[in-house]
């Protein structure tokens, strides 16, 4: 029986993000700097990590909560193996929800298929810019644009309508990637979003002053792609600003600093160890592998995601502040984004 929650501030649990491991073949600098995540970092022991029955019982019981839309992220998730398997129980055992995957495509390109195959509807790709110097830059780790475009060209062909692509804009870095990326995802195949430069974690030595701004980066589209019309959410708590542009195409502007969004954040994020997470910026998570492994039934499971879902007031991003930025926060490899 389908029972929805809500929290404190009457936000209900729509979204459900579930990284399915905390390993990453890139080291963006935004997210996993390679000064922290270097030869010596330990990352989680295979048995530590859900396993793909455990993510299919919390994610059928997690639907009867309210939830619409899975995602499944990382780390980079395509790493994880047989993710194909995960997709074909998901899609199977958890009927009615939407599925997708946010990936840094890297290995899209011959996964993309499968994926598809197995019951996957949506993906999402991260290309933070198109060119190799600044990409490279970002990414830290050799991976070349060619890598990941071959793999939003695979996800195209395969079927998916339309492939997201996310650019994370930090300044003096790749501000100036705006247009190109607009141009070329600028046809009806793609939506390209743009989003500040966020303080996730505790290591990617985040500074208001390389955030650029939601209104800079509009104006830049606006002078890039001939003009941009505002178009409304497709539901509430959708966290991009869509625009459609003169040629036809969708652009979506992702503001979490300088017009945050938590009124209406209806995302839980379950991290790869099964600790569930209310905020994409909180710190402590509520251990549901524990239970599970001690043989919890579906009723207590119930109730623990109730209790916590419901006492939830997060807001960190309306509250942000000098201060509040050096709370020890949860690390983005570990939940996604």
């Amino acid at each position: 029986m389908n029972t929805k929650v809500t929290d404190r501030l009457g936000r209900a649990l729509r979204d459900l993000r579930i990284s399915v491991t905390d390993r990453c073949n890139f080291r963006c600098t935004y997210c996993m700097p390679r000064s922290v995540f270097g030869p010596g970092y330990e990352f989680l022991h295979r048995t530590d990590l859900l396993s793909f029955e455990e993510i299919s019982r919390l994610a059928r019981v997690f639907a009867g909560l309210g939830v619409q839309k899975i995602r499944l992220t990382g780390g980079e998730p395509l790493l994880r193996r047989d993710l194909v398997r995960l997709v074909e129980q998901l899609h199977t055992g958890v009927p009615g929800v939407e599925l997708t995957l946010t990936t840094n495509g890297s290995l899209l390109a011959r996964m993309a298929a499968g994926l598809r195959a197995a019951g996957l509807d949506r993906v999402t790709v991260s290309l933070d810019a198109l060119e190799d110097d600044v990409f490279q830059r970002m990414n830290d780790a050799g991976f070349s644009v060619a890598d990941v475009v071959a793999g939003i060209e695979a996800a195209v062909e395969a079927g998916f309508s339309p492939v997201k692509i996310n650019a994370v804009i930090r300044r003096g870095v790749n501000e100036g990637a705006i247009p190109a990326l607009a141009e070329r995802f600028g046809g009806e195949a793609f939506v390209v979003r743009f989003i500040e430069y966020m303080d996730v974690g505790n290591t990617n030595g985040w500074k208001l002053d390389e955030v650029v701004s939601s209104g800079e980066m509009a104006a830049r589209l606006e002078a890039s792609v001939g003009g941009l019309t505002a178009l409304e959410p497709n539901y509430k708590g959708e966290v991009a600003r869509r625009y459609r542009t003169a040629a036809g195409g969708e652009i979506g502007i992702i503001s979490s600093v300088t017009q945050p969004f938590c009124r209406d954040c209806n995302r839980a994020r379950l991290s790869s160890d099964g600790r569930l997470f209310t905020c994409l910026f909180g710190t402590e998570g509520l251990d549901l592998r524990g239970p599970l492994r001690r043989g919890a039934d579906d009723a207590e499971l119930v109730e623990l995601i109730r209790g916590t879902w419901s006492g939830r007031a997060d807001r960190y991003s309306e509250l942000r502040t000098a201060a509040g930025t050096q709370t020890r926060k949860v690390e983005m490899s570990a939940i996604g984004g």
